[in-house]
């Protein structure tokens, strides 16, 4: 008895540490080793077992699933990793929301021969026609006023090291700026709903080196989780992995 109780237990540890979670009616489950080695976006040697356990958290918490690219993990050099949400889980999560009672966004155009600032619905624009910002405004049900955003394009388009536009930007501007504007409306409009999540545009990201194609899951395997509280927690590491005493006071 005592040698089959002894085979048992690490069978009920595994089941109890794998993090599972419900994503639009899908079960998403996430470990360590899985996240760093399909779903981290750059230099996933260099992330971090702690930005790991964040975005494992953000997905679980916020119900996002990264399989089907509604939340991306970021890791350039030695640079903190960046967790965005993909626009798609905005627009699904604002469509299903029962207070969401639509939305208009569109782009701001300065004639520089009038003087005249002209805000449009959509992303239309001729060449040579100055976009210098976006807007967005959100409607609820339970709210008499609407929830109205208006950004400035130099503040979030994506530059590269020349100080010229980046493909997307260059590309798309109406498109983009029209993006961040939205997102950020729904975002003051449904606290609840989308606090902590942001667009690859608005923290600075390209979100052309993105790719929106769903992923796959392959098998999960194991990480611990809080019994209390349901948040992953970081696995014991080897003795010489530099994540080992990471948490060490």
């Amino acid at each position: 008895m005592a040698v089959t109780n002894s085979l048992r237990k690490p069978q009920e540890k595994k089941s109890t540490q794998l993090v599972s979670f419900q994503a639009n009616g899908a079960t998403v489950e996430l470990s360590p080793q899985i996240v760093r080695d399909y779903l981290v976006s750059g230099d996933k040697e260099r992330v971090s077992m702690q930005e790991i356990v964040m975005f494992i958290n953000l997905c679980k918490f916020n119900g996002l699933n990264p399989w089907l690219r509604e939340a991306y993990c970021i890791k350039y050099g030695n640079e903190p990793a960046t967790m965005v949400t993909g626009k798609e889980a905005f627009e699904k999560r604002a469509e299903n929301h029962p207070q969401h009672d639509g939305h208009r966004a569109g782009i701001i155009v300065y004639d520089e021969e009038t003087g005249e600032l002209t805000y449009r619905v959509g992303a239309f624009y001729i060449t040579g026609e100055k976009i210098v910002g976006g807007w967005a405004e959100v409607y609820r049900k339970d709210q008499r006023q609407s929830t109205r955003v208006e950004v400035p394009f130099d503040e979030y388009a994506g530059r590269k090291k020349d100080g010229t536009l980046n493909r997307q930007w260059a590309a798309k501007p109406a498109t983009m700026i029209r993006k961040v504007a939205l997102v950020q409306a729904l975002r003051e409009a449904f606290p609840q709903t989308f606090g902590g999540m942001y667009d690859a545009d608005e923290v600075g990201v390209d979100s052309g080196v993105l790719d929106a194609a769903p992923i796959v899951p392959p098998a999960p395997d194991a990480i611990d989780a809080d019994p209390a509280t349901g948040e992953a927690v970081l696995p014991s590491a080897p003795a010489d992995d530099p994540t080992s005493n990471f948490f060490d006071a």
